[in-house]
């Protein structure tokens, strides 16, 4: 994964998070490149040499905001999440994988693929809502957690859930009443 971001609540001021300072790529993450933001997208402790990139915070900060019981979010530009993007359509339950999002997903079909302001994060928050993750029009994926580990696992069976779309484009879709036993049976919501 590259070309993201990954952000994470922190515990003692939880309307601030922590993600990676601009430049700094997933590979060389040590807790020195990490730069705390506040609400209002200053930067206040941490690696503030380099700064972040405020598209991370206008995406972010709303879904922190929203949602008290997200820990983490994680959204990035990947080779099988972007394409499916694109194709502006939620995961159909086609797969193992996809059932794990049946009726536990968004979709933000807003056209805006540079999201520079906060009002677009609130409308992307919107479609999140209380679900594990959000598929942003013609820009990748989204997905959250309680953890950093559970919204980067998420993210990595939505990046497989988006890969067998890709390629099995005309795969039948599995029944939903079979789709919400097998999400309901592999994990929690």
């Amino acid at each position: 994964m590259s070309d993201g971001h990954i952000t994470a609540r922190d515990p003692e001021r939880p309307d601030h998070f922590w993600m990676l300072g601009h430049g700094v790529p997933f590979g060389a993450a040590t807790v020195d490149r990490m730069v705390l933001l506040g609400p209002d997208g200053a930067a206040v402790d941490g690696y503030t040499e380099f700064g972040y990139m405020p598209a991370a915070h206008a995406i972010h900060a709303p879904i922190h905001e929203a949602r008290p019981d997200v820990v983490s979010a994680a959204h990035t530009h990947t080779q099988y999440g972007t394409p499916f993007s694109a194709l502006n359509e939620p995961l159909r339950p086609i797969c193992q994988e996809a059932c794990q999002f049946f009726e536990r997903h968004g979709v933000f079909e807003g056209t805006e693929l540079s999201v520079e302001s906060i009002d677009i994060g609130k409308r992307i928050a919107v479609a999140l809502g209380d679900h594990r993750a959000v598929i942003l029009r013609s820009h990748g994926l989204l997905t959250v957690g309680s953890s950093v580990d559970e919204a980067v696992g998420w993210f990595v069976m939505a990046e497989r859930a988006a890969e067998v779309h890709i390629k099995a484009r005309e795969a039948e879709p599995i029944p939903d009443d079979a789709a919400r036993y097998t999400r309901d049976d592999l994990g929690p919501a």
